[in-house]
């Protein structure tokens, strides 16, 4: 691709650190324009400034908040004024808002934010970017998780939202069928400390027994997970795909434990 308005271009939420920073560099690296976008103005503007200059050029960050319409909507349409096209939605954003106590002690209010960020997010950002999409027969790759199908206690609201992602990207997909592919990841445990901002980031460590729980032997890396995104962006490698759940976890889900 030597035009640069032949190079595909992708919007990321979630992008300022973590698994989000991670696809998105990933995406840069294979030659796509990316807009990061992020509610953390900080460590979008240090993810951005850590580019190197060649891929500053097909980078643009955008603050804002995934669950404010009016905001996902300005973003949307500064990448398409930046960039003059959008060919992928990465639904990345979203927060976990594990509470102490039984559900009688989760307020309303904490709850209403999970689910506005994490499900509500990743609808707004189809709704205003699938005009954009439809032309180029483009995808939307959402961001679950295994939480969809498992839980721990006390994890209410992220469960029910990333179990809502999951029927959200079949409904997308048969509604815009022959128009844009829409599927989805359910990552398990991504060690995302090493892509925290520089006053959060921390050093991975794992365990024997945290390795041993997957069955490759170790704990997931972004670059797993932004692998999956990239093969599912391209139609010319899954273009038969279309409102799947693709669940990428190192096996964990899949073996038994047992309490002593």
């Amino acid at each position: 691709m030597n035009n640069a308005s032949d190079q595909p271009v992708a919007f990321v939420t979630g992008a300022a650190q973590g698994l989000g920073l991670g696809i998105s560099k990933h995406l840069l690296d294979a030659g796509w324009r990316v807009t990061l976008f992020d509610q953390d103005a900080d460590a979008g503007q240090e993810a951005f400034d850590d580019l190197s200059p060649a891929r500053q050029d097909r980078a643009l960050f955008i603050a804002g908040d995934v669950a404010n319409e009016a905001d996902v909507k300005l973003a949307i349409q500064q990448t398409v004024d930046r960039f003059g096209r959008i060919d992928g939605l990465v639904n990345n954003a979203g927060i976990a808002d594990p509470h102490s106590g039984s559900i009688e002690d989760l307020e309303w209010d904490r709850w209403q934010r999970v689910i506005n960020v994490n499900l509500g997010g990743a609808f707004l950002a189809a709704k205003h970017a699938v005009q954009h999409l439809r032309p180029v027969k483009g995808a939307i790759v959402n961001i679950a998780s295994t939480r969809a199908f498992q839980s721990e206690a006390n994890t209410e609201s992220y469960a029910a939202s990333k179990g809502g992602i999951v029927a959200l990207t079949h409904a997308l997909a048969v509604s815009l069928g022959g128009d844009v592919r829409v599927n989805a990841i359910a990552p398990g445990w991504i060690e995302v400390g090493d892509w925290q901002k520089s006053d959060k980031r921390t050093t991975p460590s794992h365990s024997d027994i945290d390795k041993s729980q997957h069955p490759v032997g170790r704990v997931g890396t972004p670059e797993d997970i932004a692998q999956a995104v990239s093969f599912l962006l391209d139609s010319t490698k899954s273009g038969f795909m279309t409102g799947e759940t693709i669940r990428i976890d190192g096996g964990m889900t899949h073996k038994m434990i047992y309490a002593d």
